[in-house]
């Protein structure tokens, strides 16, 4: 499991655990963290590090690729990175995976191949025309799986993201990014006081309240979709790609509102400019995934605000028991 130290990567590992598969992680945790991991063995190590990567490649049977940049902005400022990491590191993986003889590989894609689509639910034969460098680094890795495909045999599937939020119901992991800049936990951390006031990006849509319209999806509807791939690849499945989402559009206003019943708090925001480039409705068609996969979410948008509510209280009270402990450690360095 490449990136499996990541947000999507570390509750797919523990539903495979559940269904009975062994799982290594492999990953450089440059956004990944290692406790995400705990209960695992984890490889620390780059996807460019050939000599490292074949050994746990020679381990494995089937691959799941997490590993990648992945925020938008960041990919229109600093192309190259991405094209560094997502493409040579992509094409570095696929050539281990091909030289160990894995020929079953499960890919992380977004939405973001899209780019603007022209009708909405998305089907997964709307054309791929990604509008950032992100989403071109994403739609160059699904076209390379697919010539190796062609060439080598090497099935795949490439199971295409909306918007990933919530936590494992245990509050043992969830999402924590650096920078954070998803809606869900900004809109919660506005609501506690643990972040600044929530900033919206453009209230004049032409959606019924004016703002973004997103398929908001548990992680672990997410995570449960990438085993069921991975048996479809076992059990002699053609590759493939699908959409994974609810097929059900929630506005901003709609999630800060949600946000508001969950916490019991108002969440401070401000009305901003438009981002370049944000589709007005961005939701899956993903009847694919329930035909083919046999998969279909089954958590609501009520079910994901309250489990990244109650990680985000999990972590800060983790916070300040680290804070405790090294203030007693700093009072009596003896003990």
């Amino acid at each position: 499991m490449i990136g499996g130290a990541g947000y999507i990567g570390s509750h797919a590992a523990r539903v495979l655990r559940k269904r009975g598969f062994e799982v290594l992680i492999y990953d450089n945790l440059s956004t990944g963290q290692a406790r995400l991991a705990d209960g695992f063995e984890l490889v620390v190590g780059d996807v460019a590090d050939n000599k490292k990567l074949a050994q746990a490649m020679k381990r494995a049977q089937a691959v799941m690729h997490f590993a990648a940049h992945a925020y938008v902005g960041e990919s229109v400022q600093n192309p190259r990175k991405y094209f560094r990491n997502n493409v040579e590191g992509g094409l570095a993986l696929l050539n281990a995976a091909l030289d160990a003889g894995v020929r079953n590989i499960i890919f992380s894609s977004p939405c973001a191949v899209y780019g603007v689509p022209a009708t909405v639910p998305i089907p997964e034969t709307t054309t791929r025309e990604p509008v950032n460098p992100y989403g071109v680094t994403k739609l160059f890795f699904e076209q390379a799986l697919e010539a190796y495909d062609a060439a080598y045999g090497m099935r795949f599937a490439s199971l295409r993201y909306f918007n990933a939020a919530g936590a494992d119901e245990s509050g043992e992991i969830g999402e924590c990014h650096d920078p954070e800049t998803h809606l869900i936990p900004l809109a919660l951390q506005a609501a506690s006081g643990a972040g600044p006031e929530l900033r919206i990006f453009g209230n004049d849509y032409p959606t019924p309240d004016g703002t973004c319209v997103r398929d908001y999806i548990h992680v672990n509807d997410l995570a449960e979709a990438h085993v069921k791939a991975l048996q479809y690849l076992i059990d002699g499945g053609k590759s493939i790609a699908v959409n994974l989402g609810t097929g059900r559009g929630n506005s901003v206003q709609e999630v800060i509102a949600m946000a508001e019943q969950v916490s019991g708090e108002k969440v401070p925001r401000h009305v901003g400019p438009r981002r370049a480039g944000d589709p007005p409705e961005l939701v899956a068609d993903p009847n694919r995934a329930e035909k083919t996969l046999h998969w279909k979410a089954t958590r609501s948008l009520q079910d994901i605000v309250v489990t990244a509510w109650q990680w985000m209280q999990s972590e800060a009270g983790r916070r300040r028991g680290l804070s405790q402990a090294n203030s007693t450690q700093t009072e009596n360095p003896w003990h």
